[in-house]
Formats: C-alpha cells, sequence, structure tokens
C-alpha cells in the first residue's frame, strides 16, 4: 500500500498539521512515511501545503505529482492541485469556502462543509480536523485510534479542552464521510 497525499490551503488553516498527524500516526503504524510542508513567506494568510506519503515500503522521494489524495482547503488549492489527481482519486474540499467545484472524471470529490461543522464543534479552528477525520474515513490512509492516540499524547495534560474539540471535529468528519459513502452504496 502507497498513498500520496497533498493538503492545502491558507496559511493558518492547519493543512500541514493534517499532513504530520497523518505521517506521525503512519509511523506509529509501523510504515514508511515522508511529511514535505512547502509555504509562503507569510504563514497567516499566505499558501501553504504539505506532501505526505505513507507506504508499506521504502520511499524513493518525498517529492510527488501524482496525487493519490487530496484534502483543499479553500478554492485557489483546489483550482491548483486538483488536475494533479490520478484516476480514482479521493478529493475533499472545504464547501465553506470552495464554491466552483469542477466534476474531475474518475476522481470521488466530496465537497464538505468542514467550517460550518467545526463551528458546530466550537470553534472554526478546528475545521483541519474535521478534514483529517474525513480524509482517515475516506482512504483508509491510517488508523483513526493511532491519530486519536497522537492527539492525547500532544494535548492531553497542557490543553485538555483543546483534546476534547480535536477529538470530536475529527468524529465529526468521520461521521460525515460514513453518511456521504452509505448515501452513495445506497444510490448504486
Amino acid at each position: 500500500m502507497k498513498i500520496r497525499i497533498l493538503c492545502a490551503g491558507f496559511g493558518g488553516q492547519g493543512a500541514l498539521l493534517i499532513g504530520k498527524l497523518v505521517a506521525e500516526a503512519g509511523m506509529r503504524e509501523g510504515r514508511h512515511v515522508t511529511w514535505l510542508p512547502s509555504y509562503g513567506p507569510e504563514m497567516r494568510g499566505g499558501t501553504a501545503n504539505v506532501m505526505t506519503i505513507i507506504s508499506d515500503k521504502p520511499i524513493g522521494s518525498p517529492i510527488f505529482t501524482r496525487i493519490d489524495a487530496l484534502v483543499a482547503l479553500n478554492q485557489p488549492s483546489l483550482e491548483k492541485f486538483l488536475p494533479n489527481c490520478i484516476p480514482g482519486a479521493s478529493v475533499l474540499s472545504n464547501a465553506s469556502l470552495c464554491t466552483e467545484i469542477p466534476t474531475p472524471e474518475g476522481v470521488t470529490l466530496v465537497n464538505a462543509p468542514f467550517t460550518r461543522i467545526a463551528e458546530e464543534v466550537g470553534d472554526a479552528k478546528v475545521s483541519n480536523m474535521v478534514a483529517l477525520g474525513a480524509l482517515i474515513e475516506m482512504t483508509g490512509c491510517v488508523a483513526r485510534k493511532t491519530v486519536e492516540d497522537d492527539l492525547h499524547e500532544m494535548l492531553e495534560k497542557k490543553n485538555p479542552w483543546l483534546l476534547e474539540q480535536n477529538l470530536a471535529a475529527i468524529s465529526r468528519g468521520v461521521d460525515y464521510i460514513t453518511a456521504i459513502l452509505a448515501g452513495a452504496r445506497l444510490k448504486a
């Protein structure tokens, strides 16, 4: 198994953290991983993206041009990276900021309201965790429990309230994709 994941958005949206948490979970699961962030000179408000690879075999390069899974947290990121998605790729876009949705052939695209769901959880800033939950459920790239265990280690003592918010956001992202996929199976 090898999956090339690209997460992109404005600086401050947490795209890099999604990739980092997936990479750390992959390492915990004994897989080969790479994590290659890229961002503009200004962090908040600039552009940011991260290439993460999870593989059962050694990885030759952390750079890729063909995307297996894309998380686009804003419209410019969706427009820039969607053409690099291979047939069969999973694409998640933030419906709160992605309003012009192309319909690529051979790609499973879900335009999910990450920001609205995060606001329901209690803070729009956890929209990246909603996207992370959706990514995990849609691709199976890493186990949800592994990511949650990492978050417990990171936040439990310092920010327990933030831990609960993040876990709730991940859960809502998983639930959203589960419902979408179940609906697609019913229609088929």
